[in-house]
């Protein structure tokens, strides 16, 4: 027996149906079908490009319960594909698991010794040594690859890259003969245009980003995952800065300028997408949060919200809600595009045709 589904379909807006079978959308009637919801509307899963299931709140390695359990937190908040970039911890267990979000990894962050987190990623002693290590994460992960391109410099007192430009280039160029596309976290300006000049293919945060970069990304169709939910923690993270008052003057600046940043880059016609940066210092669950916070830099509701289902989707080669197409989407009760904020009242989350009725959280799935 199949589901039955109808309501507004986004983002194309047309009232119709949908059948659910084997896990798989039709818009073909099947017989006998279970009406589940029969007005609404109907979102593709939405997701999180940015997130760490396997860091523990507050810093340090989850265990398997808690990773799945992270994972059970962005489901329910109809966050489905995840693009996990950067764990301590193995996580392809989880694809095991029906009732999971899909996860596409990027191996473990790849840094410089005491310029990051410290057992978060791998350290790199040499740098001559990255674009073999970038190879071996390429070829681990799911496409995608995670590098720290800036942080403070204890000795400079500021942030600063941590790779040399011709590093960075054979580094990327060693991911791309892999298939693997490369990210890196930057927040302040000079590591940037060594990492656009090298091929980054997307930037996390951003932050110090220039009209010169945003028009070379733009022009290079560069993606930025803002993490907007995250920044907002540079302030916590300057006033704790006490022995480095130019790094922390530098992050408050850094946030002050954060939405006009990314309103600049949206304007310039680089790709945006959601990210929450959920595991250390944000908890999972909050994609809704980081979409809204898109519209605080000029995104309309159309746009942040695409920004996380239709067009971060096909960024990432997962289909939308199309025939054929794995059944995964979001059902609510009202238009998300008139009040963003119902995107955290979800009424269905519909994993791989496993139905989770979130109007009642006891009920898991059917």
């Amino acid at each position: 027996m199949g589901l039955h589904f109808r309501g507004v379909i986004l983002p194309d807006g047309e009232l119709r149906d949908l059948w659910v079978r084997d896990g798989v959308i039709s818009d073909e009637p099947i017989p006998g079908a279970e009406t589940v919801h029969a007005a609404g509307w109907i979102v593709p899963g939405l997701v999180d490009a940015h997130c760490h299931v396997g860091i523990k709140h507050g810093g340090g390695h989850e265990d398997s319960d808690g990773a799945i359990a992270q994972a059970e937190v962005e489901r329910d908040a109809g966050a489905l594909l995840l693009r996990d970039a950067g764990s301590p911890i193995d996580t392809r267990s989880l694809d095991e698991r029906e009732d999971l979000p899909r996860i596409i990894r990027a191996g473990r962050h790849i840094a410089r010794p005491k310029r990051y987190i410290r057992e978060l990623g791998i350290e790199v002693d040499d740098e001559r040594d990255l674009p073999e290590i970038v190879a071996e994460q390429a070829r681990r992960g799911d496409g995608w690859v995670k590098i720290i391109g800036d942080w403070i410099d204890r000795a400079v007192g500021d942030l600063a890259p941590l790779w040399s430009d011709p590093v960075l280039k054979a580094a990327i160029d060693a991911a791309h003969r892999e298939g693997a596309r490369v990210t890196a976290h930057v927040f302040g300006e000079d590591a940037l245009p060594g990492l656009l000049a090298a091929g980054i293919d997307c930037i996390e945060h951003g932050t110090g980003l220039t009209d010169d970069t945003i028009a070379t990304m733009a022009a290079q169709g560069t993606a930025l995952v803002p993490t907007l939910i995250n920044i907002d923690t540079f302030p916590g993270i300057a006033d704790g800065a006490t022995k480095f008052p130019t790094y922390a003057a530098h992050m408050h600046d850094l946030h002050r300028r954060s939405r006009d940043t990314v309103a600049k880059a949206h304007e310039a016609g680089v790709p945006v997408y959601t990210g929450t940066d959920a595991g250390g210092s944000i908890r999972h669950g909050r994609i809704a949060d980081e979409i809204l916070a898109l519209t605080d830099a000029g995104f309309t509701p159309h746009d942040a919200l695409g920004a996380s289902a239709w067009n971060a989707r096909a960024w990432l080669a997962h289909p939308g809600i199309t025939p054929g197409a794995p059944a995964d989407f979001v059902v609510y009760q009202s238009d998300p595009r008139l009040d963003l904020r119902i995107l955290t009242t979800p009424s269905w989350v519909v994993l791989r045709g496993r139905v989770y009725d979130r109007r009642d959280p006891v009920t898991a799935y059917r």
